[in-house]
């Protein structure tokens, strides 16, 4: 029940902030998103022996977002120049035996919960950025409940017991099933409210059969990252990232899929609009 009621509140809070959010307060919002989890990300690398600099580490996070809102054409040369002073801090600062676990910490959360995440931002700046950011978020999020549910009634063959003993190969299937019902959900209202200037929904630039399959690799990228924060966590010796949401764990363990889903999604876009 508390996994519902907090889906319940937030799904609707990120759908309003997303269709009449101001661009600047989605930046901050998913800055602090990424900073949180990065907190969360830097704590499970202390249990493996780490110690990186935490307040360093998150305001590079931060800062690398108010670089994509200002200059977005230098966001990769802003986050090799943050992975440099990471480096250098890293070096200088702890004990050498250490080094190396703290280097690689700092800079891994740097990239693993900024650079993937820099992608929600800049999906709601395109054409039709408000679509594509509502595509993203309800096919990962109908995928997990779709495959919250498969696998309770029909899963009995583990995906990979290694890093998350509770995913089947039925809820992989039933989360690929539910994000294509729901990206043709979509679709049609996208269709209805076509004429109705009031409402930021559209995917007439691309075929519907673009948008079904899209569905399904942003869906697949999605488990993906769901198993690899399952693997670091365990790794880790823990089984959620945090507490700070209740019956979801933290905010890593609530954005891990994400963590992949939004960048295949943005590169999805630009490879169809390239070529």
């Amino acid at each position: 029940m508390k996994r519902v009621l907090t889906a319940l509140i937030l799904a609707p809070m990120v759908l309003a902030l997303v269709f009449i959010g101001p661009m600047w307060l989605i930046t901050l919002v998913v800055a602090a998103v990424a900073m949180l989890a990065a907190w969360e990300f830097l704590a499970l690398t202390e249990r493996r022996g780490a110690k990186p600099p935490k307040v360093l580490t998150l305001g590079c996070v931060g800062l690398l977002f108010a670089g994509n809102y200002q200059w977005p054409d230098e966001t990769i040369t802003i986050f090799g120049l943050f992975c440099i002073i990471l480096l250098v801090f890293c070096t200088f600062k702890s004990p050498v035996e250490r080094a190396m676990t703290d280097a690689t910490s700092s800079v891994f959360a740097l990239f693993y919960l900024g650079l993937t995440l820099i992608p929600l931002p800049m999906l709601r700046e395109a054409t039709n950025g408000p679509s594509l950011m509502a595509f993203l978020f309800l096919t990962v999020w109908a995928g997990d409940t779709v495959a919250m549910y498969a696998g309770r009634m029909f899963g009995k063959r583990k995906m990979a017991p290694n890093l998350s003993p509770n995913k089947t190969w039925a809820g992989a299937v039933g989360s690929v099933v539910g994000a294509v019902a729901v990206a043709g959900i979509l679709l049609a209202l996208s269709t209805y409210f076509a004429n109705w200037n009031s409402v930021k929904l559209s995917f007439a630039d691309a075929p519907i059969l673009y948008w079904l399959a899209l569905a399904v690799v942003v869906n697949v990228a999605a488990q993906v990252g769901d198993l690899a924060e399952s693997a670091l966590k365990r790794s880790a010796g823990v089984k959620d990232s945090g507490t700070l949401l209740p019956g979801h764990g933290g905010i890593l363990d609530r954005i891990d899929a994400l963590l992949l889903a939004a960048p295949v999604l943005w590169y999805a876009q630009v490879i169809r609009l390239r070529f």
